[in-house]
Order: structure tokens, then C-alpha cells, then sequence
């Protein structure tokens, strides 16, 4: 059980960190703590003598207690470097290979890595920010939890940079940052995929995409896009969109309900990756819908998921190792710049996609 102690120092080291107290700026006084956490002023006292003697409050007196400014402690601190990585999984699909990538590059320079998961959760990585602010990190490689959506937590990107710690973005990035990232072109695979069937005399083609992330919105509106230079309607039917925590169920379920249609059933899908495009599989198979005779499906991402099917995936590129790798120099370089009289100039990188055709897509026979 938590102590009510404890509980004042998890909220004020909160407001440190999603910077409600800035560096200088005097915290509340001990009457006002009592009245809002309910608690003595022994307790109140004892939290704050906690915080003074770890660094994150000092008094001055006849004055107050102040918010310390944590970026002062850290140039002085020891020569340690370590690189943070966050990912929104760590040992599930292409992630192991990004992680792989990064941590042996830097493992070889020296670093120190320490690897966190989000599960695309906002109050995770609310959580793992806080964590990475607290410790002596020198440089964060990150990919955005629920990248579509405004964040409630981009105070603490702002902290990051008020503390100097480079922080750079992968697969997806929060526009209203403007981020130092490495992405794929999202529009261009979604576009690739699409066309792709098109082009194979698909008409009616259903798009499955994860919306909380920019990059299904993004291969969403290359899908749209396809349709419309190829001047082919689109069934708004054929639009699939669902959220991370729908993602064993929902487009299982669409899919069976598009299956089941009387007229304007889809000879072809997009799937907003391989992972899922497994899944459309399974129950493609229920349905005794052969691939890719009867049904055709793209996946993205070229995953080790591709080729693990009896039906090779026709699927899009992504570096992967080559992201992660890369992802690894520029932190390095970025780090390491802040010790230079001359800064480094790192730029984002957008990776190409490339379509590889395999066995799920073939020529859409007339009936």
C-alpha cells in the first residue's frame, strides 16, 4: 500500500516532469500541500526533505522550497551514457528486427540501452517518459503511441528538449512537434498495394486499416488515392477502419460481413499489415475462399509473417534493421554533437517503398 508520503512525491515529481513546476519556480507552500493531498505537515515535510536530498527540489530560506533545475545536475554527473528505446512492442512482428538493428550498433559505440514497450497505451507511455526523465539518459529513439491522435503527453517531449536530451522518432512522429524522424512513405505503400490489385482487374477491393496511427491513416489515403487516378469507385463498405485495441476482433468481423454480402463482394484485400493480413486469412480459409483464386490480399511490411503461411504474402517493403540501424547513428550523432563546438546536422528520413510480389494476388477473372 502506498504511503501518503510516497503519494506526495509521485505527484510532485509528476509536475516536475510534465513541467507544471518549471526549473526556479517556487512550489506550493506546506499549508497549501496539507490541504490538497489531506495529510500533517510532517508528512508534507517529509516529502519534500525526501525531494531536496535526491535533487528535486532545493529551499532557500526565508523564501520557500524551489524546483531544482534538474539540467544542471545532469551535465555534472558521471560520463555514463545510455540511450533510451521505445517502441509500442517489443517481441512481437517487426520489432525484435528494429530493436535489433539499433541496440547492436550502439552496443558496439559503448551505449548503454534500455528498451521500453508502450502497447500503443498513452498512460504507459506517460509513465516510461516520466522514468526516462528521472534517470541519466542521454539520447531517446521513440515511435509514437496512437500517433493519429493529439497527445496528452507532449509536455514531456518539451521537457526533454528544456534538458537537452535529443530525442528522435521512428515508424511515425507527432506532427505538432516536428521531430527529428525515420518513417516509410505510408501513402506510397498504401497507394503500391492498391494499384497493384487494380491493375490485376480488381474492382472491388476492401481496405483494413488501424486508424490510431498515422500510418494506417496515411495508407489509407494512398488506398483512396489509387481508386481514384484509376478512376475506380470506391464501396464505402470496402473501408475498414479500427483501433489497437480492436485488432483481434474487428476486421474478422467486417470481413465475414463482407464475405456474406449478396452482391459487391470483394475479390481483393488490403491489409494494413502482414500481422493482419494472417488473421484475414484464417478466415478466409473458414469461408473455403481460396487464395489467391477466389480472393486476393496484399499485406505490408515484408515481416518473417510473409512467408510463414503456405500462401507467400505479395507485400511492401520496410527496412526494418536498416531503421533501426539508422536510427541508432543519428541519436549517436545528435548526442554526441552536444559536446562539439560545431552542432551536427541530422535530417529525417523517409525510406521507399517497394512492392514484392508473391502467390496471395493474381488476375481477377471476369464471372
Amino acid at each position: 500500500m502506498q504511503t501518503k508520503y510516497s503519494k506526495v512525491i509521485q505527484v510532485i515529481k509528476s509536475r516536475i516532469l510534465d513541467g507544471t513546476y518549471t526549473p526556479k519556480q517556487k512550489i506550493s507552500s506546506e499549508n497549501e500541500l496539507m490541504k490538497e493531498f489531506e495529510v500533517s505537515r510532517h508528512t508534507i515535510r517529509v516529502a519534500i526533505g525526501q525531494l531536496v536530498n535526491e535533487g528535486w527540489l532545493y529551499r532557500e530560506q526565508g523564501a520557500g522550497t524551489f524546483c531544482a533545475d534538474r539540467k544542471e545536475n545532469r551535465n555534472s554527473s558521471s560520463n555514463k551514457r545510455n540511450i533510451a528505446i521505445v517502441t509500442t512492442f517489443i517481441s512481437d512482428y517487426i520489432f525484435p528486427s528494429i530493436i535489433r538493428g539499433a541496440e547492436s550498433y550502439l552496443s558496439e559505440l559503448g551505449y548503454q540501452v534500455s528498451l521500453y514497450s508502450t502497447n500503443n497505451d498513452i498512460d504507459t507511455e506517460k509513465r516510461i517518459l516520466e522514468n526516462i526523465l528521472s534517470q541519466q539518459v542521454d539520447g531517446v529513439i521513440i515511435e509514437p503511441t496512437k500517433s493519429a491522435y493529439s497527445n496528452p503527453n507532449i509536455n514531456y517531449y518539451f521537457n526533454l528538449e528544456r534538458m537537452n536530451i535529443p530525442y528522435i522518432m521512428i515508424n511515425a512522429f507527432y506532427d505538432e512537434l516536428e521531430p527529428i524522424c525515420l518513417v516509410v512513405d505510408d501513402e506510397k505503400g498504401g497507394f503500391l498495394q492498391t494499384e497493384h490489385l487494380i491493375k490485376l482487374g480488381h474492382k472491388q477491393i476492401a481496405g483494413f486499416f488501424k486508424t490510431d496511427d498515422t500510418q494506417g491513416v496515411k495508407r489509407m489515403k494512398g488506398y483512396i488515392k489509387a481508386h481514384r487516378k484509376h478512376q475506380i469507385p470506391i464501396n464505402p463498405k470496402n473501408i475498414i477502419s479500427y483501433s489497437t485495441e480492436e485488432k483481434r476482433t474487428k476486421p474478422a468481423a467486417e470481413l465475414k460481413k463482407l464475405i456474406d454480402l449478396q452482391t459487391d463482394v470483394p475479390t481483393a484485400l488490403v491489409a494494413y499489415n502482414d500481422e493482419l493480413a494472417l488473421m484475414l486469412l484464417d478466415v478466409l480459409r473458414e469461408s473455403k475462399l481460396k487464395v489467391p483464386q477466389k480472393m486476393s490480399i496484399v499485406g505490408f511490411d515484408d515481416s518473417f509473417l510473409a512467408q510463414a503461411s503456405e500462401i507467400k504474402l505479395t507485400t511492401i517493403s520496410h527496412p526494418k534493421m536498416k531503421m533501426g540501424e539508422q536510427a541508432a547513428k543519428m541519436i549517436v550523432e545528435l548526442v554526441e554533437s552536444q559536446h562539439q563546438s560545431t552542432k551536427q546536422l541530422v535530417e529525417s528520413v523517409i525510406f521507399e517503398p517497394e512492392l514484392i510480389v508473391r502467390h496471395s494476388t493474381s488476375e481477377q477473372k471476369e464471372s
